[in-house]
């Protein structure tokens, strides 16, 4: 059995999910792991599938979804997951506060030296209102509450406030 990533780019419209599935599906594929979303207008999905087809199937199957050239499909082979669970233990990260630029730099930064990894990070600006949503795995070694500090400075210092919460327990 093949992974398979499947990304689909372009301008939004209705009906993109159902078609795209329903192509998926058509090649016998099973839906993994998806994540979908629209962006000032356009769209963006990348799945993760398992089944015995090819790359190059997949796409052609989809192709019907690019043919007024406003959307983008490619497909490629993924390695099979090793079966090792999360790496670490789970956190909810989260900023508040003015849109400047290189806020998400600065936090993600924080996190990666510490050892932890982003597994899906999400922005919205709402007029001058920018919100950042991430969820985050930190190594068991990782002093969390210093990072939590650490954070907050990093926040503190563009304006903004962070929030680092574990996900069963309070705020740290």
């Amino acid at each position: 059995m093949n992974h398979i990533a499947v990304t689909v780019i372009g301008h939004d419209r209705p009906g993109i999910i159902a078609a795209a599935t329903a192509g998926l599906s058509g090649l016998g594929l099973n839906l993994e792991d998806s994540t979908m979303t629209r962006l000032r207008g356009h769209f963006a999905m990348m799945l993760i599938c398992s089944g015995d087809c090819s790359p190059r199937q997949v796409e052609d199957a989809l192709a019907p979804l690019t043919a007024d050239g406003q959307l983008e499909v490619s497909a490629r082979f993924v390695p099979d997951d090793d079966g090792v669970g999360p790496a670490g233990h789970p956190y909810l990260l989260t900023v508040h506060g003015g849109d400047r630029t290189g806020i998400v730099s600065a936090v993600t930064r924080e996190v990666a030296e510490a050892g932890g990894n982003i597994t899906d990070l999400t922005t919205r600006l709402t007029g001058d209102l920018y919100v950042v949503v991430a969820e985050v795995e930190l190594p068991a070694e990782v002093d969390a509450p210093a990072l939590a500090t650490r954070l907050r400075t990093v926040g503190h210092d563009l304006g903004v406030d962070v929030t680092l919460r574990a996900q069963d327990t309070d705020v740290l």
